[in-house]
Parts: structure tokens; C-alpha cells; sequence
């Protein structure tokens, strides 16, 4: 075992803090008891990771169903992966002081409303009411009382175990979300994708009387509701920065920002930088907050201490910097798909299906390993392979390639994912004692979020903006293009690539009223002859529009993963900090590292 970090205890608590009630039953659980609430706690996390990954099969439908485009889209995405970030440590802190088993339910029952409201969308801003805020809240009041409740409700092996479950899990949803939301979509419509989530809640809440509830009876029943606001709304404008700076520019304004019928000015800078200096002075200002709460003897939103373990930390970056990668992946793919190969939302995610069933596979194969291998090995492992697994699409991305040749990428991809969500969570996890399960699961799953924010965010103002440059130099380049048509060509072309719509929109169809006024005095064969040849000009160039447009889209799409990669570079060296645990495969309860 790696030297541990000092033990750390709150200014509000005396000395000898009360002991922490035994949660395990005395007599051992029957075996459909014990593993009934393991499928209740993992179908939980199922349901979020599916609507997720339902989002990102039914891009177009949902475009053309709603009359938006992909930035709307992507903003919808990404809000409810901000508002996870932004509420997940509240929905912790809230399980902590109520009861875990309370928060879950409450969160499932939230999750079921906002899926309903999502699933009869007429448009974006209900859609984001729905799926992104009432869901998003639903799920960050869920997720960390899962973990918080599969940590106080399972010991020792049963917890490993349990944890490689809770990976696999997220495999096996990341599987059968595409595939379950791409066939719903193809033969019904993409709102039954929604629609099902009020069955799996129905389940969950019959479900949970399986689960013990606990919650830490230590603390004040006081929440920091200032820390709530500075917290959130420091992420957002964050976020907001970074998926906006390829409409305003990074640095140098292309435009004024409007929010409705207000108009800032910021002359010569873009609203990037100035929404990402404001989320970073509301950071420093969320974590000086936090310190004064905590020396006043009131409870802080997060305990700045927690920050003070290694194993906790480092753990908690590994998962931050992994979802960088996986979601830009996730958000890259389904896009190339549907505009290069024109691949519905069922056959999409049969193309992504190797990643995810792999993951599925490869997590529970991981317990085996962990029986002789500690955690770190197997984790770095899983590291290496995702960056390895991201040079073989970037090489195998080209022109006219098909899904098949790029399996072999994504089965590495997901042996990685695989390796590593076996071991993660109760790596870190296990840093902290069940009484502040809450507070600690609600700050790594927060991590997550933020890695899954800007790695959308990134990566989605990296791809569009790439999508824009390709279009514009291969379109200017090509030859067959007539001189006189190329910018117009070049705009419809950009435009309609935002919603999907380029196989249409892009191709110059309609004879102009100036080409009829000098055919006018031609015989009536000439003329009709004429016209023949202009269209069959006109079937050319579009046609070749298209090409140019799908080669603009693959190459936007290979050099965006180069940004995948870098995010994956990351995640191996913020994993060789992670300390040299023993194995978690035993019996015997964990010691955790950080009491309060």
C-alpha cells in the first residue's frame, strides 16, 4: 500500500468525530437481494449514458424534425452535460445530508418528467428544457447517490466487483444506446428514445426498496447554496466560451455577441475570452468561499481537503481527462456517418457498436486480471491502449473508407475504456470513507462531467470550425467548379453542413433567369437542348459539390481526432500519478484514506 495522506478532519467537527454506523447487515444477504441491487443501482447509470448516446444517432432526424442545425444540437449535448457538472457535487452533498436512497428517487422521478417533456419537443428550447435542465438535474441527483449507495451498500470484493459491473455497465449502455435509439428512430420516431426512459424509472423505483438507505449523520443539514451558484455558473461560462468561439472567434471578434434583443460589445475581443476569464475568476472565487464557509464551522459545498489525497485526486483526473477523449469521439463519429456515408440513426450505431460492446466485454474480463495485477497497472494498460487506438482511425480515415475498416480502431478503443472503467471508480472511491460518499462521489462524477463538457465543447467548435476551412479549400480548388458559381457554391455548402442538409442544398439545381432570357431567340429544339445540357452541367457540378463536401468533412474529422489524441496523451501522464494501491479483489473492507 502507498503511503497515505494525512487524515483530514472539518473545523466544524470535534476531535473524536462520532464513529460511522455499520451499514452491513449482521447476518450475509441472499444472493438476488444483494445482486438485485447492484442491477437497480448500474440500470440507473444505463438510462443516462442511452439518452446520451440517443442524442447523438438521431442528429439529423432530430435537425430536421425541429428545423436546427447541428450547433443547436450540440449546445442541447452540452448543456446537459454542464448541468450534470454543474449540480452533480449539490445532488452529492444534498444525498449526504437527506438520504442517498431519497436523492435517487427523487432524481429518477425528475429524470422520467424531463424525458416526457423531451419526447414531445415541437422545438430546440423545449427540447433543452427537457432533456438538458429537468434531466440533467434528474441525473445529477441520481448519479452520485448510485455510487454513494453501491459504496455503503457493498464491502471488499463485492464492491470491486460491483464497481466493474457499474463499468461495464456503461459499456453495455454505450452498446445498445445506439442501436436501441437508432432502430427507434429509423422505424418509429426518435422521441420513443425518451419515451422508454419512463418505464426504466417505474423499474428503478420498484427496484430501489431492495437498497439500504444511509446518508451522514455528522453534519449540519445545511446546504451552500452560494457555493451552488458560483460553482455552476462558473462552468457554464466556461463552457459557454469554448463551444462559442467558432461563431465570435478565440481572440479577435468576428461579430458582436447578442443574447436575444441585448447586444455586448467587446471590441476588438471576442466573447470567448472574456466568458472563459469570468469562469475562472468564478472558480477562485467558488474555492476561497468554500475555505471561509469551512473555517467559519458551517459545511461547504466541497471540502477543499479532499483535494489534499493523492488517491483520490488523481484518480478523479484520470476520469476528467478520459472523458475528454471519449466524448469527442462519441460526438465525431455519429456526425461522419450521417454526412459522409448517409448512414440512418439505426445503422449508425452499428457502426459504433464494436466500442461499446467491447467495453462491455473487456471490464468484467479486468476482475480476473485484478485478482494477481493492481489497479494502476491494468489502468495504465487501458491509457496506453486509447491513445494507441486513436492513431490507428486518424491513419485509417480517409476518403471512401467504410465502417469495417475502422473496427479495429474502435475495439482497441474500447479495450482500453474497458481496462480502465473497471478499476477507476473504486480506485478513487475507495480514498474515502462510506459516511462521505456522497460529497466524494458527487466531486469525481462531477470531474467527468467537466472532462464530457469541454471535450464536446472542444471538440465540436474544432470540428465545425474544420468542417468550414475544408469546404471552402476544396471547393475553391476544384477545377470542374465554374468560377462565377464558387462562393455561392462555397456558402451553401458551409451552411447546409451545419444541418445535414448538404446532399440537397449544395447542389445548384434551378436554371437562371438570365441563362432563359439568352436562349429566348433559339429554336425551340436549340432551346430545349440547351437547357438539357445546362442541367446535365448543373447534375456535374453538384455532384461534385458532394464529393468535395465529404472529403471536406472526413479530413475535418481525422485532423479533430488529432485533438482527441492529445486529450488521450494527457489522460497517460496524469495516470503515472496514481499511486500503487494493492489490489482491490479482497474480502477485507477497504481502508479508505480521507476521513473527515
Amino acid at each position: 500500500m502507498s503511503k497515505k495522506s494525512p487524515s483530514i478532519s472539518r473545523s466544524n467537527k470535534k476531535s473524536s468525530a462520532p464513529k460511522e454506523a455499520t451499514l452491513a447487515p449482521a447476518q450475509p444477504e441472499p444472493a438476488w437481494r444483494k445482486w438485485g441491487k447492484m442491477i437497480v443501482i448500474a440500470l440507473s447509470l444505463a438510462i443516462i449514458l442511452i439518452d446520451t448516446t440517443l442524442l447523438n444517432v438521431s442528429l439529423r432526424n432530430i435537425i430536421q424534425d425541429l428545423n436546427s442545425n447541428f450547433t443547436d444540437i450540440q449546445w442541447v449535448i452540452t448543456i446537459y452535460t454542464l448541468v450534470l457538472a454543474a449540480l452533480t457535487i449539490t445532488g452529492g452533498r444534498l444525498g449526504d445530508l437527506y438520504g442517498r436512497k431519497r436523492m435517487f428517487m427523487l432524481g429518477a422521478v425528475l429524470f422520467a418528467i424531463g424525458s416526457y417533456i423531451a419526447s414531445i419537443s415541437h422545438n430546440v428550447g423545449m427540447l433543452l428544457l427537457g432533456e438538458s435542465i429537468i434531466e440533467g438535474i434528474g441525473a445529477a441527483l441520481m448519479m452520485p447517490a448510485a455510487a454513494s449507495l453501491l459504496l455503503t451498500n457493498f464491502e471488499g470484493k463485492d464492491r470491486a466487483i460491483g464497481f466493474a459491473v457499474f463499468g461495464a455497465t456503461a459499456g453495455a449502455a454505450s452498446a445498445v444506446g445506439p442501436i436501441l435509439g437508432g432502430w427507434l428512430t429509423s422505424a418509429y420516431s426518435w422521441r420513443w428514445g425518451f419515451r422508454i426512459n419512463i418505464f426504466v424509472v417505474l423499474i428503478l423505483l420498484l427496484g430501489s426498496l431492495l437498497i439500504k438507505d444511509s446518508r451522514d449523520t455528522a453534519e449540519k443539514k445545511e446546504l451552500d447554496w452560494i457555493g451552488v451558484l458560483l460553482s455552476s455558473t462558473g462552468l457554464l461560462s466556461l463552457v459557454f466560451g469554448i463551444i462559442q468561439s467558432s461563431e465570435y472567434g478565440w481572440w479577435i471578434a468576428k461579430k458582436a455577441f447578442s443574447l436575444g434583443n441585448v447586444t455586448l460589445n467587446f471590441a476588438p475581443l471576442s466573447i470567448t475570452p472574456v466568458a472563459i476569464a469570468l469562469g475562472i475568476v468564478l472558480l477562485i472565487f467558488f474555492a476561497w468561499w468554500q475555505l471561509r464557509r469551512e473555517s467559519l464551522g458551517h459545511t461547504p459545498l466541497v471540502s477543499l481537503h479532499l483535494f489534499e489525497n493523492r488517491q483520490f485526486v488523481s484518480g478523479m483526473a484520470v476520469t476528467a481527462a478520459i472523458s475528454l477523449s471519449l466524448t469527442g469521439l462519441i460526438f465525431v463519429f455519429p456526425i461522419y456517418y450521417q454526412a459522409v456515408h448517409g448512414l440512418d440513426a439505426f445503422h449508425t450505431g452499428l457502426a459504433l457498436f464494436p466500442l461499446s460492446l467491447t467495453v462491455f466485454i473487456v471490464s468484467p474480463i479486468a476482475l480476473i486480471i485484478a485478482r494477481k495485477v493492481r489497479p494502476k497497472p491494468i489502468i495504465m494498460a487501458g491509457l496506453v491502449i486509447t491513445v494507441l487506438s486513436i492513431l490507428v482511425m486518424i491513419f485509417m480515415l480517409k476518403d471512401g473508407v467504410t465502417s469495417q475498416v475502422l473496427m479495429p480502431g474502435f475495439i482497441l478503443f474500447g479495450i482500453g475504456m474497458g481496462l480502465v472503467q473497471s478499476q477507476i471508480n473504486n480506485l478513487t472511491l475507495s480514498a474515502v470513507s462510506g459516511q462521505y460518499a456522497g460529497e466524494a462521489s458527487g466531486v469525481n462524477n462531477t470531474m467527468r462531467q467537466v472532462g464530457s463538457s469541454f471535450g464536446a465543447a472542444i471538440i465540436g467548435a474544432t470540428l465545425f470550425a474544420m468542417i468550414a476551412t475544408q469546404i471552402s479549400s476544396k471547393i475553391s480548388a476544384d477545377p470542374v467548379i465554374p468560377d462565377a458559381a464558387r462562393a455561392k457554391i462555397v456558402s451553401a455548402a458551409q451552411e447546409s453542413s451545419r444541418t445535414g442538409g448538404f446532399d440537397q442544398e449544395s447542389r445548384p439545381t434551378e436554371i437562371p433567369a438570365e441563362f432563359l432570357q439568352q436562349i429566348t431567340k433559339l429554336p425551340p429544339n436549340k432551346r430545349q437542348a440547351a437547357i438539357d445540357f445546362y442541367r446535365m452541367e448543373q447534375e456535374r457540378v453538384g455532384y461534385q459539390v458532394q464529393r468535395d463536401v465529404k472529403s471536406a468533412i472526413t479530413t475535418a474529422a481525422r485532423d479533430t481526432l488529432w485533438v482527441a489524441l492529445g486529450f488521450g496523451i494527457l489522460s497517460v501522464f496524469i495516470g503515472l500519478g496514481l499511486p500503487n494501491i494493492s489490489s482491490l479483489m479482497t474480502d477485507k473492507p477497504a481502508k479508505p484514506q480521507i476521513n473527515h
